[in-house]
């Protein structure tokens, strides 16, 4: 029997031979005793359908919730904008006003910056190191210790791999260059820029193009090349720079709300739990096999790829470890995760400098 129908069919099953008295928030069929309750949940998105990936996290989620529990438990999606704006996602969940958001908990960094490390830290893990940390490493007992200070859970929800560098009207030499410069970057990256001589603006999705278009900005970074094509970044500002190393392995999280959750019945919790886990591996295969295709058209209509200077580089990796050690003097929460994080990461690297690193020296082609 496939694993899919053994889970659906075991969920059920048990389910089926369940009582539930009463859901609060949530819908519930028939009297207060139900066996396979019918449970409604919505879920607010800091994306719209036209990133096709990031919102189709969401609705994949919302698919294998339903598909687990025999269509009993269903999730509503709702698109940035639709219940509250792309960047009020967390503050929805934690105020009850939705049961679920789908945001990156970077964008939240002034609520405690230790949000962070639930999405990505400039020089950071890389996309599978941070599914490493979180389900295996200890990163998701540490981070839920600061969703639980918002009424909240948090669950892996997918995952960008290593992002680009952002698209640039101008060439950027030098640190020289960056002195001034107006960019869309938001999270600890945006700190980082700042403090090399950016100035940083934290706009959503749908504000980005405008801002560039009308000159507002010089500069966007945002995910990659399958995405970045679609916003049309790309009819603006020719060059595009690499790495994207304030976000090398960016994770998106599902945002849930500590009522709406505990009064789940238990197998639907595993259905959430199975189904999100199923995403966050889903995305970042997604976007291996999407981004390859859309960077060869971006070339082929004239984007000039560029790397970052090394002065650059080194001074973001600098600018980044003093930033992180600030925070991690004056916070002893941040302390603790930054320390646990910080030893993950350099057993981790030494390991994939060994077999990864080694392999793509040898096979990968220069850029």
């Amino acid at each position: 029997m496939k694993r899919r129908e053994f889970v659906k069919k075991a969920a059920v099953g048990a389910v089926a031979g369940g009582v539930l008295t009463g859901c609060g928030r949530a819908a519930v069929e028939g009297p207060a005793v139900q066996t396979r309750p019918s449970v409604r949940w919505n879920l607010a998105s800091s994306f719209g359908p036209s990133l096709d990936v990031l919102y189709g996290a969401c609705t994949l989620l919302s698919r294998r919730v339903s598909e687990l529990t025999d269509g009993r438990f269903q999730i509503r999606v709702y698109a940035a904008g639709e219940v509250v704006p792309p960047l009020q996602v967390m503050d929805a969940v934690q105020q009850g006003t939705v049961d679920v958001g789908q945001s990156a908990s970077y964008y939240f960094v002034g609520k405690n910056p230790a949000l962070a490390f639930d999405t990505t830290i400039p020089f950071g893990l890389t996309g599978r190191q941070q599914v490493s940390w979180m389900y295996h490493g200890g990163g998701l007992e540490l981070m839920r210790e600061v969703f639980a200070d918002f009424n909240m859970l948090n669950f892996p929800g997918g995952g960008t791999g290593a992002q680009m560098g952002g698209w640039f009207r101008n060439e950027i030499h030098s640190m020289q260059d960056l002195r001034g410069l107006r960019m869309r970057i938001p999270a600890m990256g945006g700190e980082v820029m700042s403090r090399m001589g950016v100035s940083v603006q934290v706009l959503s999705g749908a504000d980005v193009f405008p801002a560039l278009e009308r000159g507002v900005i010089d500069a966007v970074e945002w995910v990659g090349p399958h995405d970045d094509e679609k916003l049309g970044f790309h009819r603006i500002a020719r060059y595009y720079y690499y790495p994207g190393w304030w976000e090398p392995g960016a994770m998106l999280s599902f945002m849930v709300n500590r009522r709406a959750w505990d009064r789940l019945p238990d197998l639907y919790k595993t259905a959430f739990e199975i189904a999100s886990a199923e995403v966050s591996q889903d995305m970042l295969a997604s976007y291996d096999e999407k981004n390859p295709a859309a960077l060869k058209r971006l070339l082929q209509e004239g984007t000039r790829l560029r790397a970052f200077s090394k002065d650059i580089m080194e001074e973001g990796e600098r600018v980044t470890r003093a930033r992180l050690e600030e925070l991690a003097a004056r916070d002893q929460g941040f302390e603790k995760i930054y320390t646990a994080w910080k030893q993950f990461k350099q057993d981790s690297f030494h390991w994939f400098a060994v077999a990864e690193q080694s392999f793509m020296n040898a096979a990968f082609p220069e850029v």
